[in-house]
């Protein structure tokens, strides 16, 4: 065995590896001199290597583990963020319907065609609102109601500044019409954050 061989031998075993012709390793070790300087100076190195530095700790646990605290804690603001909006669509909803049933009473103080149109437009309010409880009960369907909200909103606006720029109405009794604005906004948001749910179920029937 020569020289090389040796040396590639020895060097496998210090890798706890396999040697072949150990036996014939160990012979050339004891006769070659320069193989036998050559191991002793690499188990030298070996051992202050060993000494000098500490392997990396394994941190995949410690890791996924804040992975998923954060997740959690993420996935409990979402629900608390969800259960408010639904709150506040709701509320809004109820308020509306107090605000539009009495134009319906018989006693409404208005005559002739007004009586009329006030409650064609409170019997609108009423179907408004309905769908609003509807979408804070069953938040997976908000963002049905979406489009009608903002189409709502829009002609609101559009009809207020006119009628203001007319004379026909004031500001005062117009601002009213801003909780339009903020229920469909409610609405969206309520929308958005249920289609995020519902992506994630749907994902996650996908993958099991």
């Amino acid at each position: 065995m020569n020289c090389a061989s040796a040396r590639a031998a020895l060097s496998a075993r210090m890798d706890d590896e396999d040697v072949l012709d150990a036996a014939a390793t160990l012979d050339h070790l004891r006769e070659c001199a320069a193989c036998g300087e050559w191991i002793g100076h690499a188990n030298r190195i070996s051992e202050t290597a060993r000494k000098r530095y500490v392997s990396t700790p394994d941190l995949t646990e410690p890791v996924l583990r804040r992975i998923g605290d954060h997740e959690r804690g993420r996935a409990a603001r979402l629900r608390a963020w969800r259960r408010g909006l639904r709150w506040a669509v709701g509320v809004a909803a109820i308020a509306q319907l107090g605000l539009a049933l009495p134009a319906l009473w018989p006693g409404a103080d208005v005559g002739g065609h007004a009586l009329h149109a006030s409650r064609e437009m409170a019997s609108f309010d009423i179907a408004v609102a309905v769908g609003f409880l509807l979408a804070a009960i069953r938040p997976d369907r908000a963002r049905a109601f979406v489009p009608v909200a903002f189409a709502l909103a829009g002609c609101l606006a559009v009809t207020s500044l006119v009628d203001i720029a007319g004379g026909a109405t004031d500001v005062l009794h117009e601002a009213s019409h801003a909780t339009a604005l903020v229920q469909a906004g409610l609405l969206w948001a309520l929308g958005r954050t249920s289609a995020g749910r519902a992506s994630q179920r749907e994902r996650v029937a996908v993958t099991t």
